[in-house]
């Protein structure tokens, strides 16, 4: 489970986020959307204890992040936007450092790695160094790298990035066999049509703030609209189109 309260990250002046609040209960896909800016990012690095909140508090699996961030990572999967991956090892060995980081070692990291290779279909890579892995492959990784010591919450910011529609078909799985198996998902994504397929409920966030959260179909009648598609609504809720000002520019 993940329980975010009164959640604020100021720098200077400036807020990135201001006051969000959302909890994304176990077996539960939460949608994250929000316009470039908006404080996605921000926020899912606060979850992750890799930035310090100017107020409020965050819980994974009951562990407060502040207060007791080791255990809080310890039970957390996180997928940044813009991983970092040590080009010099090998697929298998980037696994098993990761695993090893979080504790787990002996027999079970060989099973773990091996499990992991073959369900993000790498395992002919196992041996072959990270830099000469395509895209989407690396991407594929650092899920397995995420999913390795079985965590239960996942903290993933655009996920489908650079995958093409097989590996879109196979993360799609991953997440829904995880979401079925109890794991806690808030996940960040600028493909609204994923988020629509995918979330059980979504939030979104505009200049800081949670303008909009439920289900699709809550925040359609929030935004006025019964069956537009999701596109749509959050960019009525978020500004608009800005049609108009393209009208007058061209």
């Amino acid at each position: 489970m993940i329980a975010i309260e009164h959640l604020v990250k100021t720098y200077g002046a400036f807020t990135a986020v201001d006051g969000v609040t959302l909890t994304v209960a176990p077996g539960e896909i939460h949608g994250f959307l929000g316009p470039n800016g908006a404080g996605k990012t921000t926020t899912l690095r606060i979850i992750a204890g890799l930035l310090q909140p100017t107020s409020g508090r965050v819980v994974v699996n009951g562990h407060d992040v502040a207060g007791d961030p080791e255990a809080a990572k310890s039970s957390l999967g996180f997928i940044p936007d813009r991983p970092y991956l040590y080009e010099k090892l090998t697929a298998g060995e980037f696994l098993r450092f990761h695993g090893g980081l979080f504790g787990v070692d002996g027999a079970g990291i060989a099973d773990r790695v091996r499990e992991m290779l073959e369900l993000f279909e790498l395992s002919k890579w196992e041996d072959e160094l990270v830099e000469s892995l395509s895209h989407g492959m690396k991407q594929r990784l650092v899920m397995g790298a995420a999913f390795l010591h079985r965590p239960r919450a996942v903290v993933v910011d655009e996920p489908m990035v650079g995958l093409d529609p097989r590996g879109a078909r196979l993360i799609k799985d991953v997440f829904r066999r995880m979401s079925e198996r109890g794991v806690s998902i808030l996940m960040s994504t600028h493909t609204l049509e994923v988020a629509e397929e995918m979330s059980h409920r979504i939030s979104i966030i505009h200049r800081g703030r949670i303008v909009a959260q439920g289900t699709v179909d809550d925040v359609r009648r929030l935004a006025g609209g019964q069956d537009e598609h999701l596109t749509a609504v959050f960019l009525r809720l978020t500004g608009g189109s800005g049609l108009q000002e393209i009208d007058e520019v061209l």
